[in-house]
Parts: structure tokens; C-alpha cells; sequence
């Protein structure tokens, strides 16, 4: 079906406007933070490790990605910086009229309650303080978008909501504790996935400057956009030096492999420069997070 003819508040609508593309950034860091107390669970006893706490993290982490899609889609076409005539990334329900905003604002409310009782039972496993990191999560998810995206913040909430929380937070619900592996091991996978950011913002930095989004980029110029993108991909594989230290050897080796592939889409950012071609970068770059996900986590159950 062409996404022009596609029916409003339809099935359809509601999966484009979900964005499951973007499910692989929630999940990683999930990965990340869970092989890393999987596998230092034997460490504080048998059966400390619980399934059912991992797969909460998990589908909180996915509620949330798609209650900030949802609200990044009503906001950004709110305040003008959805324009479907000089938009160059993909096309957004809201704007492209497949979602009514009034639709909109409901799943924003659906889709936040749902996220707070997945959530919820984390309490149980890693206490009241569990609590309080949803209601940040559920609250910077608007910020985001309303605020700090347009004051060029937005780099800085990927590396601490899709890196340092996420990771630090999936190994805390199981082990109680946290350890200098995992903090630096947060920090990577915050940097790993804010590659995706760079490069929507760095396809967007005409609009995004007319629109008065004064992200990074915007302020910076592309050409510091392009070293960014190179440093964050490097800046995470030097980082995973802490698997190795840890005894983790293949954890700090498999990633590289993530970086050849980060560097042939820095290759190919720079080679396409402007326009929506840079969009097949940001799938790309979708893939990179993901292997690099794989590579961390298999490298550390391969002891």
C-alpha cells in the first residue's frame, strides 16, 4: 500500500507511526545491561538472576520508545518543525495527516499508562527508587521533544536515557548493586545509539536552523556533525576497554567489527552530504547499534 493512500487513524497509521525501526535503540541497552548481570549473577548467589525482571525492562523500554515517537510526532508537527513539503526525513502520521492529533494526544495517554504499569512490578525487583526512574523516563520523553531537542540537548538525554539509565537500571533491578564495568559500559551504549541522532540531525540541520531547533549541529556546523558521528562510534569501542580489564576479552574485540561497519556509513554520510538520501544512513547506522549489541553481549557470555 503507498503511504499516501493510507487510511487516517488506521492500523497502518498507527505501525508507521509507532516507528518499530527505532525498537532497536530500546532494546540494546536492555541486552547490554542484562547479559552484563546474567553473567556476573553467580557472583551473589544461585537464581539471583530473574527472567521475569529482564523481560520488564525490556517491554518498558519499548512502551517508552513508542510513547516518544508518539509525542515527538504530535510536537514536532505542533510547533512547525514537521513541514511536509521540505521534511527530508521519513514521512510522520501526524503531519502527513495519517494520525488526527486529537488521535494522537490519546495514544500519548494510552501509551504513557501503559509504560507505568509495565513498569511498576520493577519496584518489586529493584525497589521504590525504581519508581522514581519511570516517572523521569515518562517526563524527560516530553522534555525531549518540547525542550531540550530545540536548546541542542538532545545528544546529552540520548547518552543518559538510552545509556546510562537503561543499562545501569537492567542490572541494578537483578543484582542491587552497580560496578564501574557497567557505568562505562552505559556510557558506550549511550554513544553507540546517539550515532542515530547525529544523523537525523545532521540530514535536518537546514530545516531544523529554520525551524529554531538549535540542536548541535545547527550551532556547530556539519563538518563538527561528521566528527561526531566518527567520535562516538570510536569513543564506545575505546570505552568497551573495560570488558577486557574485567576479563572480558571478546567484549572489547567484537565490537570492532560494529566499528568497521560505523565507519563505512561515516564514509557514506559524508559522500551523500545533504539531502533524504542520508536517510539510507540512518538505517544503516539502525544496524550498527544493533550488531554492536550483539557483539558486546555475545562477547561476554563467551567467557
Amino acid at each position: 500500500m503507498e503511504e499516501t493512500r493510507i487510511k487516517t487513524n488506521s492500523m497502518r497509521a498507527w505501525l508507521l507511526a509507532a516507528r518499530p525501526k527505532t525498537l532497536s535503540g530500546a532494546a540494546v541497552p536492555v541486552m547490554i545491561g542484562g547479559t552484563l548481570a546474567f553473567v556476573d549473577a553467580p557472583l551473589y548467589g544461585e537464581g539471583v538472576f530473574r527472567w521475569t525482571a529482564a523481560v520488564l525492562c525490556l517491554l518498558f523500554a519499548f512502551a517508552m520508545q513508542v510513547n516518544a515517537n508518539f509525542i515527538n510526532d504530535f510536537f514536532d508537527f505542533a510547533n512547525g518543525a514537521d513541514d511536509v513539503e521540505t521534511r527530508l526525513g521519513p514521512r510522520r502520521a501526524c503531519a502527513q495527516g495519517w494520525v488526527t492529533l486529537d488521535a494522537m494526544k490519546k495514544a500519548i495517554a494510552a501509551t504513557t499508562c501503559v509504560a507505568c504499569v509495565i513498569g511498576l512490578p520493577l519496584a518489586w525487583y529493584g525497589g521504590l527508587e525504581m519508581v522514581l526512574v519511570g516517572m523521569l523516563c515518562v517526563v524527560f520523553a516530553f522534555l525531549y521533544t518540547t525542550f531540550f531537542s530545540y536548546q541542542g540537548l538532545g545528544d546529552l538525554l540520548v547518552l543518559v536515557f538510552f545509556g546510562i539509565v537503561p543499562v545501569c537500571c537492567t542490572y541494578y533491578v537483578q543484582l542491587h548493586t552497580l560496578t564501574w564495568e557497567v557505568f562505562l559500559a552505559s556510557i558506550a551504549c549511550g554513544l553507540v545509539i546517539d550515532a542515530l541522532l547525529i544523523v537525523n540531525n545532521f540530514r535536518d540541520r537546514d530545516n531544523d536552523r529554520q525551524a529554531g531547533k538549535n540542536t548541535v549541529i545547527v550551532r556547530l556546523g556539519a563538518e563538527t556533525g561528521l566528527q561526531l558521528y566518527i567520535g562516538v562510534g570510536i569513543g564506545a569501542v575505546i570505552l568497551g576497554g573495560t570488558f577486557w580489564l574485567n576479563g572480558h576479552l571478546l567484549a572489547f574485540l567484537f565490537p570492532f567489527l560494529y566499528l568497521a561497519l560505523h565507519l563505512f556509513t561515516y564514509l557514506r554520510i559524508k559522500r551523500i552530504y545533504q539531502g533524504k538520501a542520508l536517510n539510507l544512513c540512518l538505517g544503516d547506522t539502525a544496524r550498527n547499534i544493533f550488531i554492536y549489541g550483539l557483539c558486546v553481549s555475545i562477547g561476554l557470555l563467551l567467557v
